[in-house]
């Protein structure tokens, strides 16, 4: 994953100042063919590119509307993908339009055409290795994990179809996402193997007064050579 940072401190959702205890993620997709992260996040901070519209969302209201998401994944400038975290993930966004803005991070996956199967791998695994970060950060498992539209059938969010109408042209479903999250989930929180310490054996020498030799053995073992040892002939 590529996180970087821009607050939107100029939108009224940021400036509300309201904050939850996150409970979970809402997957969202934006519902426009402009795969460019410069469209919602700005101004350009040298990657984003410049938005010649000037209508990204850090501004009061952005198209009039009261909206707001934790971040954002999609295009940088250089055409690679990256994720920009426009929220602190503890306020409270305005992107589900009904009660998960209360207990849910929001974040929007860019759509394109919906048909680049390219693009769509890039920001769907970037999209996985995001929520394996939140999850991490709060303790949350794959469950704890929902789309737009599973919110509006849970009478939580407002009636949208993202992301299940983009997912399934890639083969994919929020039931594969969660997997695929658990999945990493699982794999980085795999312990490590035994530690294998190594050993370094020292003879510090033959003396002929057992009174100095002991000295030196003193020495030895101060200066780290726990494993020194006097040999008595």
């Amino acid at each position: 994953m590529k996180l970087r940072k821009l607050i939107l401190t100029n939108n009224a959702c940021y400036k509300a100042g309201k904050t939850i205890k996150p409970k979970g993620i809402m997957v969202h997709s934006t519902g426009a063919n402009n795969p460019w992260l410069k469209r919602y996040v700005g101004p350009d901070d040298g990657l984003l590119g410049k938005n010649q519209y000037n209508n990204h969302w850090n501004q009061d209201k952005p198209g009039g509307r009261q909206v707001c998401f934790h971040a954002f994944i999609g295009k940088l400038a250089d055409g690679s993908i990256a994720t920009y975290q426009t929220l602190p993930w503890n306020h409270r966004g305005w992107h589900a339009g009904g009660t998960a803005n209360n207990t849910h991070i929001g974040f929007e996956i860019c759509e394109d055409g919906l048909t680049d199967a390219s693009y769509f791998s890039a920001v769907y695994k970037e999209a996985v290795e995001l929520c394996v970060y939140l999850c991490k950060l709060y303790g949350f498992s794959e469950e704890d994990i929902i789309c737009h539209s599973e919110g509006y059938k849970r009478g939580i969010a407002s009636n949208h179809g993202d992301v299940m109408h983009w997912f399934p042209k890639h083969g994919k479903s929020m039931d594969t996402f969660r997997a695929d999250v658990k999945k990493l989930l699982s794999t980085e929180n795999k312990p490590a193997g035994p530690v294998t310490k190594k050993y370094y054996r020292v003879q510090i020498g033959a003396y002929s007064d057992k009174a100095n030799a002991e000295a030196q053995l003193t020495k030895a073992k101060k200066a780290g050579f726990t494993d020194a040892f006097i040999k008595y002939d």
